[in-house]
């Protein structure tokens, strides 16, 4: 981690840090990474300097993003396989191609029938090592390409389910037919996926309305930084 205080110099982003911010809602990880690497080389003139981020976040998240500097970039898969934590609200009634609000709603649903004691019986199903399908718009590569540019051209693709495991999952707190859900997993998880598949469970539909990101291993997202108060401790 970083202390902003009189020591600060060039040598130590090159020689390698781990800062954490809180990512803004509306911000790719790639933007936080650009940001970052910009204000570096500014105030240091650094003409290459090695930046990169521990653990994509999609743009409509918001939370906790770990960015590595200089030679600690080589830390970088052993951070973002550590296990994190998401505040998640899932709004039931509907469903989007996206699985989120990046898509609009695709179908509605009654939700006369969901209940909160429906809700947590079916939630037991995700605890564990689960099969999960990822979202079309997801940036994962199928053929060197990242599936939302398929998706966005309307392409029908087959995607493969995977494992992954769901350390803890509690609803913190409900108003129906929106949840706030608590989740602990491992690397790889799509939360967008866990809200679509509980819909579906429901005889119903859900999607992601808001998702933050609270910790990857112990880095916590208290501890974090905007990118406001980086720029201007780097700069006082």
């Amino acid at each position: 981690m970083i202390e902003f205080d009189s020591e600060i110099s060039s040598e130590l982003f090159l020689n390698g840090k781990i800062l954490t911010f809180n990512k803004p809602i509306g911000w790719s990880s790639f933007d936080l990474v650009k940001k970052i690497r910009n204000l570096l080389k500014i105030k240091y003139k650094f003409k290459k300097l090695k930046v990169g981020h521990a653990g994509t976040l999609d743009p409509l998240a918001s939370g906790l993003m770990i960015i590595c500097t200089g030679k600690f970039t080589k830390k970088i898969s052993q951070i973002q396989d550590q296990d994190k934590t998401y505040v998640a609200d899932v709004l039931f009634g509907a469903t989007t191609p996206s699985f989120d609000l990046e898509t609009e709603i695709d179908k509605t649903y009654d939700t006369k029938s969901i209940t909160l004691k429906k809700i947590q019986d079916n939630l037991q199903e995700f605890n564990g090592e689960i099969e999960q399908i990822p979202p079309i718009y997801s940036a994962l590569k199928v053929d060197g390409e990242r599936l939302y540019k398929k998706a966005r051209r309307g392409e029908k693709i087959i995607i493969k389910s995977r494992k992954v495991i769901i350390n803890s999952i509690e609803i913190i707190e409900a108003e129906l037919p929106r949840i706030r859900l608590k989740i602990n997993c491992s690397k790889g998880t799509y939360i967008r996926s866990i809200a679509h598949d509980l819909g579906k469970k429901l005889n119903n539909g859900a999607h992601l309305i808001s998702l933050i990101r609270t910790n990857i291993g112990e880095f916590n997202l208290k501890s974090s930084l905007s990118i406001e108060d980086f720029e201007k401790k780097l700069n006082s």
